[in-house]
């Protein structure tokens, strides 16, 4: 360890040389263009670590962080591509969703492949996920604590992908994200923004089964998308 006395004598050694160059007349030093970006760093805070899905999933873990973990069979993680331009988020898995792991597989999973074909995209092209990433009992809505606490890794997954767009399949999706008791038909419609990303609420595909003439207006959302999607030409 250097002692302090010896920094104190190379701060006054310092202090002198620069003193007999002013005294020569000397006025500053050239550097080059590398040092002075070096320079301008200094006392930057260091840019934030760039995060993965993978590293999301790790910490997410075998979560026993709420009441949903007691009675799940699988994490529902999510499904799709790490650079997906759109993100589909529901509300939570179901039974199916909760024995297979994945999201969206059964038959509101599967209504929500078709829509994603209509809009001539695959399921391989966008990335699906959920609010809660365990099955509430009865699929019942998840509950507000539940949401707090598994809502961050959602967020985390979004920043990870840096979608253009996220589509919030339901009220829960569309209101946990928009931070809003405005009802999802209300919601719809029209694009929000979330933290710079072009958010579309519509309704979910389990709805959908229930009152098919909602269809529809599914469809005049997904022809919104349709106009604002960056395809490949």
């Amino acid at each position: 360890m250097i002692a302090r006395s010896q920094i104190t004598e190379t701060i006054d050694a310092l202090k002198h040389t620069f003193q007999d160059l002013a005294a020569k007349g000397h006025q500053g030093f050239d550097c080059s263009a590398g040092s002075l970006e070096k320079l301008a760093d200094w006392g930057e805070p260091p840019e934030a670590p760039y995060e993965t899905l993978q590293d999301v999933r790790l910490d997410v873990g075998d979560c026993q962080r709420c009441r949903l973990a007691k009675d799940r069979k699988n994490i529902v993680f999510g499904a799709g591509s790490s650079s997906a331009k759109i993100v589909f988020v529901g509300e939570g898995p179901g039974f199916e969703e909760d024995q297979q792991g994945i999201p969206f597989v059964g038959p509101a999973g599967q209504l929500l492949t078709k829509i994603i074909e209509a809009i001539e995209l695959s399921r391989e092209q966008v990335y699906i996920c959920n609010i809660v990433k365990c099955r509430p009992p009865r699929n019942r809505n998840p509950q507000p604590d539940e949401i707090k606490i598994c809502f961050p890794f959602l967020d985390r997954q979004i920043a990870a992908i840096q979608p253009d767009f996220i589509c919030a399949l339901g009220s829960v999706a569309a209101q946990t994200l928009l931070n809003t008791d405005v009802p999802i038909s209300r919601l719809r419609g029209r694009f929000h923004d979330y933290k710079g990303i072009k958010l579309l609420p519509t309704y979910h595909p389990a709805y959908l089964l229930r009152n098919t003439e909602k269809k529809r207006d599914v469809w005049e959302d997904m022809k919104m998308l349709m106009k604002e999607y960056p395809y490949e030409t």
